[in-house]
Order: structure tokens, then sequence, then C-alpha cells
């Protein structure tokens, strides 16, 4: 194919007219009009048709300028490529999805450890659900996807999951509540106003079986997806709430609350997911070790 062509053609679609066209690229349009035609020969079909005054894109016309958009992307992206080996060492991309089920501080606490590396590195952080994050590290987009549950052997994307660690659950409320729930953990549960995660998420559905094994009917007083948002109201003395206790330190002196009780029943798991079953990649070795070592190391 010559890209020629393509360019004249991509700029025409691009700029609404051969008489635009003509004017951004310094040629005339019986010039342009002479190229794309060669490029309806070579392609067998007609790419614009009469539109009033006008043109506009066949179906085919419409198919085209999608491949000449990834096409014309690629070809500035080589050139900033190559202008970076021109320019010797710059801060090294580390392109993260982040399942937005995840806490943020332990996010921090995982990421953190990725801009203590000798070499610069410039954090590119993507928050999403498991699965399009999963579908973006299968394309490439992403380096590394950081969740609390492993990627199903059932999908068919080649990456690894790598076991960062697993962490206990803590449950969490203001001063005020705590003094009216007299009996002891987890018994002061019982009747108590809970804010609860969301019915979709993993470690709800492991609450939920926790509770009826231990014969314990919190009052649900809220249903939260956002972590965050939940944390929030128990900082309002809302209800009791639970969080991974490894952020124990972190939520009573973020939320003003205070530790009711824990349980090592209830585990939450984090997984780095990446591309490499062998880990290579400077940042996920540094986020790999300082979990296992440091954050997960109780």
């Amino acid at each position: 194919m010559n890209f020629k062509h393509l360019y004249y053609f991509w700029a025409t679609a691009k700029s609404g007219g051969v008489m635009r066209a003509g004017e951004q690229l310094h040629t005339t349009p019986q010039t342009l009009s002479g190229q794309i035609k060669l490029l309806e020969a070579q392609l067998g079909c007609a790419l614009f048709r009469k539109a009033g005054r006008g043109l506009e894109l066949t179906d085919e016309g419409r198919v085209a300028l999608g491949y000449a958009d990834q096409i014309f992307a690629l070809s500035t992206e080589l050139e900033a490529a190559i202008g970076k080996a021109r320019r010797g060492p710059t801060a090294l991309d580390f392109r993260v999805g982040i399942a937005d089920s995840v806490p943020k501080a332990i996010a921090y606490r995982l990421l953190e450890p990725a801009l203590g590396l000798a070499e610069p590195v410039r954090l590119i952080c993507h928050e999403g659900d498991f699965q399009s994050l999963l579908a973006q590290i299968s394309v490439h987009r992403l380096d590394l996807v950081i969740a609390n549950e492993p990627m199903g052997k059932q999908l068919s994307v080649k990456a690894y999951n790598h076991a960062l660690g697993t962490t206990a659950m803590s449950f969490f409320a203001t001063p005020p509540l705590k003094n009216t729930l007299k009996r002891a953990f987890p018994r002061c549960l019982d009747g108590a106003p809970m804010l609860l995660q969301g019915a979709a998420t993993a470690m709800r559905q492991r609450l939920d079986v926790w509770l009826a094994q231990q014969r314990l009917h919190p009052r649900a007083i809220g249903e939260f997806d956002d972590a965050a948002l939940m944390k929030a109201f128990g900082a309002e003395g809302r209800g009791v709430f639970m969080a991974p206790t490894v952020l124990e330190a972190e939520t009573c002196a973020q939320y003003g609350v205070r530790v009711l009780g824990r349980t090592s029943e209830l585990v939450e798991e984090f997984y780095a997911i990446s591309v490499e079953r062998r880990i290579t990649h400077p940042c996920v070795v540094a986020i790999t070790q300082a979990a296992r070592g440091e954050l997960f190391s109780a």
C-alpha cells in the first residue's frame, strides 16, 4: 500500500473535505482527489460519496479511517520513541492498573517502593474494574495489575498471578459508638449498626458467611462499593465498618475510630498480575519484594 495515498485520505476525512485538506497540506484539491482515487482503486471500493456540496465517508471509508487512525498514531509514537533514544536516558514509564476494590491506602503502600528506585520512574495509574484491567494488560497497555483476587484460569489472558501477601480484617467504630457496644468482640456486633461492602465483592461474601457461622446479626445501615465512602460514614459514627488489619494505624488516625476487634478467619489477599512469568521489570521487583518482606510480612 502507498501510505502517501492513505495519508491524503486520512487528512481529507479528518478535515472534512478536499478543499480544507488541501490548504493544510499545501497541495491542490485535484492532487488530493487523484491520490484518493488511486487508493480506492487499490482497495476496490469507494471511500467517499457526495453529500450535498461536500463528501461523507462510505461504510468502507469508516473502516479505513479506523485503521488509518491507528497507523498514524503508531507513527507518532515511533517518532517520540526515537526522539527519547536520541535525547538519552529518561524516566521509566510504569503503567499500573489498580482494581477499584483495592483500598487506596494499600495501593499506595504497594506502589511506593517503585518510586524509590535509583533510576527515575514515571508512575501512570489507571483504576477500573478487574476484568477491564485484565483486557488492557493482555494487549500490553499495562505493565502490572494490582488486585485483591487472582486472575482465574478460565480466562484466555496470557498473564501470571504473583501473590503479594494477605491480611486479616479488623472492625472499627468511633469511641461514642464503641461505648454503646457492651459485649466483647465479636458478640458486640450482634445487633450493632454496620456499614458493609457492596454485595458483589468477594470480601462481602466472606463476611456474610462468617457472620452466619458466628450467629451474628448486625443491623445493615448501608452498603458501599467505595471503601473510602464507607469509612467516611463510619467516621461520623453511623456504624461499625471493616478494613484490613495491616491498615489499623492509618485507619484509626485518619478517621478517628478505635479497633473493636480483629479476626484471622476473614482474610484479604493481594496479587500482582503481570505478563511476565518470572518477574524482571525493576518496578515490579521492588513492589513484590517490599510487599512480601515488609507490608504483609507479619
